[in-house]
């Protein structure tokens, strides 16, 4: 009877963690969001994909907690995960498009809106950002074309972005500013 209240506490204790690193990795992607000026669709998608990681997790630890043996967890796991892998991810290309959508989220210079030309060898292309989304990024050309790029390609290629008077202007003021204080 012991065991199973230490067990309780254990798993209160790991679903509190959960709770907590769910909030807070939501405030942190909502910050990015509005600091980037990010879709509300775009924001969720990336919630909800750091919300499965962290699950996963919690569904490890709590596993643990209760007493279920490593050895048979291990083969559970990677059962499961090569019927996943074998079904939706036969081509690593795919947790590639995965990675550097997040990368584009949070860390590259591009946004939806900006006029960009990727330049490529065999093909330059020109257009808007007119989305990214988990697998592919989309362009629209002055010919009113859409281009769909893997999110793995776009990152792997030189990108101009083309940068119009009014984000000059702004970006001025923002250093003037920023150098009065």
């Amino acid at each position: 009877m012991v065991e199973h209240k230490i067990q309780l506490v254990e798993t209160i204790v790991a679903l509190s963690i959960y709770f907590i690193l769910k909030y807070i990795g939501s405030k942190i992607i909502r910050g990015a969001g509005k600091k980037f000026d990010y879709p509300q669709s775009r924001i969720k998608m990336v919630n909800n994909m750091v919300n499965a990681i962290l699950f996963i997790i919690l569904t490890s630890f709590i596993l643990s907690i209760w007493g279920v043996d490593q050895d048979e967890l291990v083969y559970f796991t990677t059962s499961i995960l090569t019927v996943i892998g074998i079904a939706l991810f036969a081509q690593w290309s795919i947790i590639s498009n995965i990675t550097s959508t997040l990368i584009i989220y949070f860390n590259h210079p591009v946004r939806i809106g900006d006029s960009i030309m990727v330049m490529d060898n065999d093909y330059k292309i020109e257009g808007k950002v007119l989305d990214v989304g988990i697998f592919f990024l989309t362009l629209k050309t002055e010919n009113d074309e859409e281009i769909i790029m893997p999110s793995n390609i776009f990152m792997q290629k030189m990108i101009r972005k083309k940068s119009n008077k009014l984000e000059i202007s702004e970006h001025q003021r923002k250093v003037e500013h920023a150098q009065v204080k």
